[in-house]
């Protein structure tokens, strides 16, 4: 029996269209795999297939062995945590509030959060930085503060599995970095769609390429990201630096292609 979280050869369409393609995903346990691709690619229902927030047309998605449709949903809640690109709430919540949100899955219903629920909402505002501004009003954060709140809320479910919806969306250079410092350091099984392929070079140990539901390439950033990948997928030229052996590479941008779509 696998062990985590995977896809195998899953497809989903919306409207007669489809969106997803046969695609197949395994994160290897404690790193960070990247989904890329142009808009409108697939990353986002991936991800929500993977949650078991969708279930695929054909394929499976499976944890630990197990198609995840037959998972109870608590059980899977408590392993799986989903992040997406915005949250909002007109409700008038602290951060720590929000972060509470996380331990419903190990929590009966109206059963009061007892000592282990309120020291993993300690631990979850901790680990994301967040513990002077556990009183704070939702409404009143800045987006990097409402992402780093997001992820604290994800972490109180105590995940072995994190999927993350393009978190940098919206964020400054500073808070993109330290977002994703974050996250490649929590040692969970995380799964991130990013459009920033500089960021996905830097940060992500595979990243798997959608470009109309379907696989491109996969593997590790080095030998996935290419100049002729980035044209070929992207439209874009692209001069990519390889400082040396085990380093990252780094992605400038020289234009778009002549006639490209």
């Amino acid at each position: 029996m696998s062990a985590g979280l995977a896809a195998d050869r899953v497809a989903w369409s919306a409207g007669g269209a489809l969106v997803l393609d046969g695609v197949s995903l395994t994160p290897l346990a404690g790193t960070v795999t990247g989904v890329l691709g142009p808009n409108g690619s697939g990353k986002s229902t991936l991800l929500r297939l993977l949650a078991g927030v969708l279930a695929p047309a054909s394929g499976v998605v499976t944890l630990d062995g197990d198609p995840l449709a037959a998972v109870p949903r608590r059980t899977a809640a408590r392993r799986i945590a989903l992040v997406h690109q915005q949250a909002d709430t007109q409700a008038e919540l602290t951060v720590a509030d929000v972060v509470r949100l996380g331990r419903i899955p190990h929590r009966r219903a109206w059963t009061p959060a007892s000592a282990a629920d309120e020291a993993a909402v300690r631990d979850a505002l901790e680990r994301s930085g967040l513990t002077s501004r556990a009183h704070r009003l939702w409404h009143t954060l800045s987006g990097g503060e409402r992402q780093r709140a997001q992820i604290a809320r994800a972490l109180a479910q105590e995940p072995r599995e994190l999927l993350l919806d393009e978190p940098t969306n919206h964020l400054d250079i500073q808070h993109q970095l330290e977002l994703l410092d974050l996250i490649s350091g929590l040692e969970l099984t995380s799964v991130v769609a990013l459009h920033d392929l500089n960021l996905a070079a830097t940060y992500c140990d595979q990243v798997l390429v959608l470009r109309q539901g379907r696989v491109v390439a996969a593997g590790e950033p080095g030998a996935v990201l290419t100049e002729e990948l980035i044209a070929d997928v992207y439209g874009v030229r692209a001069h990519i630096t390889r400082p040396g052996p085990g380093e990252r590479p780094h992605i400038r941008f020289l234009g778009t292609l002549t006639g490209s779509a």
